[in-house]
């Protein structure tokens, strides 16, 4: 009897070894699984590196430079990360047609996925500004009247207050944002491309990117009236003057020459 209450095993020793088991095959899984999941990324970055570095070899060494070090034809692109890669190359100014006084926007020859591996590629080069998430671009909740104010602050100077643009010196322009998509919108204020400054997160944080965005799309969206009746492309005084001279002191001088006609054919008369 006493051999056999020995061997007899406490009720909750089953439950034990079960929780054993179970914190064993967490531990595993935490192990294995994360760095498993870690290598497949860095596999998949590699992979994108290099065929961006393909594509960059075909389209953009000859005026970049092999590593990206720049020409007397292109500037050096090691540190001006994804976020420029993204917009230059996504709005069609890059690869560039022929040099001058400004890149056009043009259409676009890269697919997006093409576009991520050149950025990639650049990225791999030095550290800088990072392509924007979705959540990070999107203006839903921004404050549009805070954004409103930022941009006759710091972009209205060049691409007018409602965001039509403008000329610059030297043959250079602030181009129109209509249309603009939110993406390249906030890469353009993180990387500052050719004339513009950069506002990066430290000058212009996030949420006041954001705010910036919902106004341009607020004013410039299809169902935004124009209380003054004709805008006259929303370039400000200089075309408002411009039209009020040639076409008010051409109506006045049309109506003193009528009065002047007719008053000088009743005295005839």
């Amino acid at each position: 009897m006493k051999k056999l209450s020995a061997r007899r095993r406490h009720p909750l020793a089953a439950v034990v070894v079960l929780l054993l088991a179970l914190a064993a095959t967490g531990g595993l899984y935490a192990a294995f699984a994360p760095a498993g999941k870690a290598q497949a990324d860095e596999t998949a970055q590699s992979l994108a590196i290099d065929e961006g570095k393909k594509l960059y070899t075909v389209g953009c060494a000859s005026c970049h430079g092999t590593g990206g070090q720049g020409t007397t034809d292109g500037p050096s692109l090691v540190g001006v990360g994804s976020a420029a890669v993204d917009f230059q190359v996504g709005t069609g100014r890059m690869p560039a047609q022929q040099p001058g006084a400004q890149v056009p926007k043009k259409k676009v020859i890269y697919t997006q996925a093409q576009i991520d591996q050149l950025a990639a590629y650049v990225a791999s080069l030095g550290a800088g500004p990072i392509t924007p998430t979705d959540k990070q671009v999107d203006p839903a909740g921004a404050n549009i009247a805070k954004g409103g104010e930022l941009f006759r602050n710091n972009c209205a100077q060049c691409h007018n207050f409602t965001g039509k643009g403008g000329a610059l010196t030297n043959g250079k322009y602030a181009p129109a944002l209509e249309g603009v998509s939110p993406k390249h919108i906030y890469e353009a204020m993180q990387t500052g491309p050719q004339s513009m400054p950069s506002f990066p997160d430290t000058i212009m944080p996030e949420q006041e990117k954001k705010d910036i965005i919902a106004y341009i799309q607020t004013v410039n969206g299809d169902e935004t009236a124009s209380p003054g009746g004709l805008s006259l492309g929303g370039l400000g005084p200089v075309s408002e003057g411009l039209f009020a001279w040639i076409f008010g002191l051409g109506a006045l001088v049309a109506s003193a020459v009528w009065v002047a006609a007719h008053t000088a054919k009743a005295k005839k008369s």
